[in-house]
């Protein structure tokens, strides 16, 4: 076998035998002894000492400093917390979603931030021939949509001067908030009353309303918002019935993800 080969070999059976290490201390439930994971996988111990060790520098394994037992670390909780939120906030949204299009027949969103841009990552369509469509994996702009605004409205102080420094305000319309004090203000705004709106702010004619959803760290980690044409979307309905059910459902998925709001 070329060399190259055998090390492609090599490389995906350690890779193999350390997500094995990783599921063994899981299902453990508590510190385990070295010997006790070599045995459990039935390898040398020196080979799953050496993979330990490889865990432990990223975070993902930790050894206890008295009895030298091991344990999956605080980077393995991270990223299983992450994977959680990002496969269980679609499931217990969905229905929302349905229920929002249900009572209002425009188009309902969830949506993330990432790297200060607005990511939908699910959506529920309006019956109606006119509506509006971001498929999921779509981005755009947070500063001049709804979604983003709520998300950005969550930042601390210093992600939101970072972003403000780095993100240039481009005018997509008339309505684009295009100064960054002024943006500032209305993110304020936005933070204390609970929801967002985007009047026509990236497409003239485009209208929505978000809100944040809020998880067991209370941490805002997602958007719920509803879009439409703003000839079906008049300021009355944004600013009353529609805005408190939009608030009213992303406090429900909040409460379905551990948020209790206090």
């Amino acid at each position: 076998m070329p060399a190259a080969r055998v090390n492609r070999v090599k490389g995906v059976q350690a890779v193999d035998r350390a997500l094995a290490i990783l599921e063994t201390l899981a299902r453990a439930g508590s510190p385990m002894m070295l010997s006790a994971i070599s045995a459990e996988l039935k390898l040398n111990v020196s080979t799953v000492h050496r993979l330990l060790n490889a865990l432990a520098s990223h975070g993902l394994v930790e050894q206890e400093p008295f009895q030298g037992h091991y344990r999956l670390g605080i980077k393995a909780f991270e990223i299983g917390n992450r994977a959680l939120y990002s496969l269980d906030i679609r499931a217990i949204a969905r229905p929302v979603l349905h229920q929002l299009v249900d009572d209002f027949n425009e188009t309902a969103n969830l949506a993330i931030l990432d790297k200060y841009e607005v990511v939908y990552i699910d959506q529920v369509e309006s019956s109606k021939i006119i509506k509006m469509l971001a498929r999921p994996g779509t981005r755009a702009p947070a500063y001049c949509t709804g979604a983003g605004k709520i998300l950005l409205a969550h930042l601390n102080e210093s992600q939101l001067n970072t972003f403000l420094q780095e993100v240039p305000l481009f005018p997509y319309t008339a309505m684009t908030i295009i100064d960054p004090l002024s943006l500032r203000e209305e993110l304020q705004k936005i933070r204390a009353q609970g929801f967002a709106f985007d009047f026509g702010e990236r497409e003239e004619e485009v209208r929505c309303v978000a809100a944040p959803v809020f998880n067991c760290e209370n941490r805002v980690i997602a958007a719920v918002s509803v879009s439409g044409p703003a000839d079906r979307m008049p300021v009355e309905l944004m600013t009353g019935k529609l805005a408190t059910v939009v608030m009213q459902v992303a406090l429900e998925i909040g409460h379905h993800l551990g948020y209790r709001n206090r």
